[in-house]
């Protein structure tokens, strides 16, 4: 079935709402990952609701907090508004501390719906295979970008995958399992433990 005007509002709404960020420490626009989350997504089955929440799933937490959710509710509807909140681990800013706010997300991502889980799966997956790029490119100094620097990075994928096989699993997170697997694989391979 083909997509309605709704995805082409959404396209705009988070070019628009994401135009000056950039992906940490790379320069590529951000809207690159909210479109690549939007493929795999849509690439797996997913409606095209499934597919408007993966372009806004990081707008409340990186543009606008709670307002911005409820702008996405009036715009986008109650199913697209519920699986983006399902993806957002914080509204706050500042954000609450890295480890305690990515441990609530992992217990909330294991009773999540499928929605929510297919769209954060897509999102984790595209994060996976930039962070796994960008180590094989830059190596050890990739973790200066993250907050959880390089242990707890490998322990937060590691969990996510493992949390969504627990909750159903399917083909995007047995893609992730992969390439969680291979950045762990990376990081050993580099004589670091």
């Amino acid at each position: 079935m083909p997509y309605t005007e709704r995805l082409d509002d959404a396209l705009v709404y988070a070019a628009g709402l994401h135009r000056d960020q950039t992906r940490k420490g790379s320069g590529i626009p951000y809207v690159t990952h909210l479109l690549a989350v939007a493929a795999i997504v849509g690439e797996n089955g997913g409606t095209e609701d499934e597919v408007i929440a993966a372009l806004l799933h990081d707008a409340p937490e990186d543009a606008g907090g709670k307002a911005r959710l409820e702008d996405i509710r009036m715009r986008f509807g109650d199913l697209v508004a519920g699986i983006v909140a399902g993806c957002t681990d914080t509204y706050e800013d500042p954000k609450p501390p890295w480890r305690r706010r990515k441990e609530e997300y992992l217990a909330h991502l294991a009773e999540a719906p499928a929605p929510v889980r297919l769209v954060s799966a897509a999102d984790k997956l595209h994060n996976a295979r930039s962070v796994l790029a960008d180590y094989r490119a830059v190596g050890e100094d990739l973790w200066d970008r993250f907050n959880g620097g390089r242990e707890g990075t490998l322990w937060y994928y590691r969990a996510v995958a493992d949390t969504l096989s627990g909750a159903g699993g399917g083909p995007v997170v047995d893609e992730l399992e992969r390439v969680v697997a291979e950045m762990e694989r990376a990081t050993r391979d580099h004589g670091v433990s």
